[in-house]
C-alpha cells in the first residue's frame, strides 16, 4: 500500500511537476535542462552538480521517478510555471501537493494567509487544499 502522508504526496507529484515544465516550455529538452539549471544558479533556488541533459530531464519527468528528482529541479520548475502565460496548473493531488510544497520553499511567508495570496490568482484554487498541507507540514518540521 502506498504512503499517503504528504510529503508521500510530494515525491509522487515531482515528475508530474517537470514533466509540465519538459511540455510546456516550448524548447529543446537539452535547453530546457540548461534554463533549468542556470535559473536555479541565478534565482539561488539550488545549486545542480552539474547542468543536466534532456534524456536526465526526461527520465526525471517519468511517472515513479519521485525519489530522483532533486529538490533544485523542481523548485526551479515550479518557478518558472507560475510565471508562464499560459497558466498551467497542477494535474491531480499529488502535483499539487509537489507545486505546494516548492512554493513555500522558495519564498518566505509569515503565515498561510500571505503564502496563499501570493499566488498568481489562477493557482489559488487548484492549491488551496495543498497548500494548507504543505503548510501545516512546514509548521509541523519546526518543532523537531
Amino acid at each position: 500500500m502506498p504512503q499517503d502522508d504528504f510529503y508521500a504526496k510530494v515525491r509522487r507529484g515531482l515528475p508530474a511537476l517537470l514533466g509540465q515544465w519538459l511540455a510546456l516550455g516550448q524548447d529543446a529538452p537539452d535547453r530546457l535542462a540548461l534554463i533549468l539549471a542556470e535559473t536555479a544558479r541565478v534565482a539561488k533556488l539550488g545549486e545542480p552538480e552539474a547542468t543536466p541533459d534532456g534524456a536526465t530531464l526526461a527520465a526525471w519527468s517519468a511517472p515513479g521517478a519521485g525519489d530522483e528528482v532533486p529538490l533544485w529541479a523542481a523548485r526551479t520548475a515550479t518557478f518558472l510555471l507560475v510565471q508562464m502565460p499560459a497558466r498551467p496548473v497542477p494535474d491531480g493531488d499529488d502535483e499539487a501537493c509537489a507545486w505546494a510544497y516548492c512554493w513555500l520553499r522558495n519564498r518566505d511567508f509569515d503565515d498561510f494567509a500571505a503564502a496563499h495570496a501570493a499566488l498568481p490568482e489562477h493557482l489559488r484554487e487548484p492549491l488551496d487544499a495543498a497548500l494548507k498541507a504543505a503548510w501545516t507540514d512546514r509548521q509541523g518540521l519546526r518543532l523537531v
